[in-house]
């Protein structure tokens, strides 16, 4: 049965999450900590938003917060399940972070993809075009990518994001959009001025071979106006 906390309930657990975390000197004692609270049902989902929240509020990203995220992943996929929902909220609401939040949120969820704590599968809930993202989801992005080329390898990363597993390939597709011209051209420059240009070749075959291909408008150096250079990590 899925208890619905009181307000009192609330504060009182993240209370209790808050302090096994920032009580700890290393990520195995917090994780032992909070895998040792009483957790209901209907409440897991609180103690992975806790995790996040505390890593976006610290001045500069912690290796910390990612091995705590990871091993409660790696001891049970239902908390998996909790940081692969809440990496979805944190990209849908990514507009109302300050930009020392959205670092540390993309360091930490980079860490989650890097290590497979968490499922690649996340990414479904982001599509690159210049209409549905915000200089905010971009300078995420830029992040989390950055650091899963330096965590993986470009040519690693590239494989994984070009993976034959349905569910991969199913989840990435919004990182490559293939609807039009338009978003193809806002994808590639997207990728050239962080340094990726390399996971475009595909897309830039296809604008190769579409009709009046010198308007293709694509960059071939590094900066572009997707405001992905506008903050560093």
């Amino acid at each position: 049965m899925i208890h619905d906390l009181t307000e009192t309930e609330m504060i009182n657990l993240r209370r209790t999450i808050y302090l096994a975390i920032m009580s700890s000197l290393s990520f195995e004692e917090a994780a032992h900590k909070l895998l040792k609270i009483e957790i209901r049902p209907g409440e897991e989902q609180e103690l992975c938003n806790m995790v996040i929240e505390c890593c976006s509020q610290e001045r500069t990203y912690k290796t910390f917060f990612g091995l705590i995220g990871e091993r409660l992943c790696k001891v049970n996929r239902a908390w998996a399940k909790g940081f692969s929902q809440a990496f979805g909220s944190c990209y849908e609401n990514i507009h109302r972070y300050e930009t020392n939040h959205i670092r540390n949120i993309a360091h930490f969820s980079a860490h989650l993809l890097a290590s497979d704590a968490l499922k690649w599968s996340a990414l479904e809930v982001v599509v690159l075009t210049e209409e549905t993202t915000t200089s905010s989801s971009r300078i995420f992005l830029k992040i989390l990518l950055q650091d899963l080329a330096e965590s993986l390898g470009l040519k690693a990363l590239n494989d994984r994001l070009k993976s034959t597993d349905q569910d991969i390939s199913d989840a990435v597709k919004g990182l490559f959009p293939s609807d039009s011209a338009k978003s193809i051209r806002f994808a590639i420059n997207y990728y050239t001025s962080i340094g990726l240009g390399a996971i475009t070749e595909e897309m830039r075959e296809w604008l190769k071979s579409a009709p009046n291909p010198t308007a293709a408008g694509i960059d071939s150096g590094s900066e572009s106006d997707t405001d992905s250079g506008s903050s560093s990590s």
